[in-house]
């Protein structure tokens, strides 16, 4: 079958592996999509994509500014990016390292997306501390944390009043199509203004810290990173059906800025719904 909006760019062999193959799909707007075999190679494209931006942003503005998501797949990038080529051959003294969201719990917490980062590869390739932003997670003071980020980000961006523009936002998407800590039908969808903002989530009946839609637009390369059959009717859905960004808050996120990139970076497991992944 085949659906409008979707048309094959380029099918062939990848570089990662003799043995994996990928696939190039085109959303029109709503993003290019490059399927991998498996969560393995997923791990190791994440980990391709996260060092030829951080050299191209250090090599043209001399620093280069990352926004992390959580999840199982960003972990096993971080494992690759902590070992040999990747260690040695990013400037990690340039790059200054921000999280798209996090919970409030202490950074020791296996659910803290930034402790997890810091534990897995962050402490393990040199990075000075100062270039790491985890956020403050008090579960008593989110309102305070997210103004705190946004100080934060504007103090390391050097910019007082208008956007800041990371060079790599990676993003992960959970089976109800949330992204960072935008959820369904929740008030961070809707917040403009801020840079940072504490969304209370009623399904977890707690608050979510997360950068909000304008920052992660702004973004010069937005990475989405999914995986697994569990996610393949949402991916479908977000990038194929109707759009409602209030209960598919993943189709909220598009470039705003002219040179900005939307990329699906997705295992055959995750895309096999969609109408031309994995057909001749």
């Amino acid at each position: 079958r085949r659906r409008p909006g979707a048309c094959r760019v380029h099918r062939g062999n990848t570089t990662m592996t003799d043995t994996s193959s990928v696939e190039f799909l085109d959303f029109g707007p709503r993003g290019k999509v490059q399927v991998v075999d498996d969560s393995a190679e997923l791990a190791h494209a994440a980990a391709e994509r996260f060092a030829s931006t951080v050299l191209a942003a250090v090599a043209a503005r001399g620093k280069a500014y990352v926004a992390l998501s959580g999840g199982s797949t960003p972990k096993q990038m971080g494992a690759l990016l902590a070992r040999e080529p990747y260690r040695s051959s990013i400037p990690w003294d340039k790059v200054e390292i921000f999280w798209g969201d996090e919970r409030c719990v202490p950074l020791g917490s296996p659910e803290s997306n930034a402790g997890e980062a810091m534990r897995g590869f962050l402490d393990l390739v040199g990075i000075p501390r100062e270039n790491v932003h985890p956020w403050l997670t008090d579960p008593d003071a989110s309102s305070a944390a997210a103004i705190e980020y946004e100080v934060n980000l504007r103090s390391a961006f050097g910019e007082e009043t208008g956007l800041p523009r990371f060079d790599l936002v990676l993003l992960g998407m959970g089976d109800d199509g949330h992204t960072a800590s935008l959820f369904p039908h929740t008030a961070g969808l809707q917040e403009a203004k801020s840079l940072a903002f504490a969304n209370f989530v009623p399904k977890l009946d707690s608050d979510r810290l997360t950068l909000t839609r304008p920052v992660l637009n702004a973004g010069r390369d937005i990475v989405f990173l999914v995986g697994g059959p569990g996610k393949a009717d949402m991916l479908e859905a977000v990038l194929e059906g109707e759009i409602d960004p209030e209960a598919r808050p993943a189709q909220s996120i598009s470039p705003s800025e002219t040179d900005g990139t939307l990329t699906w970076i997705v295992d055959k497991a995750a895309a096999a719904r969609l109408s031309r992944a994995g057909r001749a």
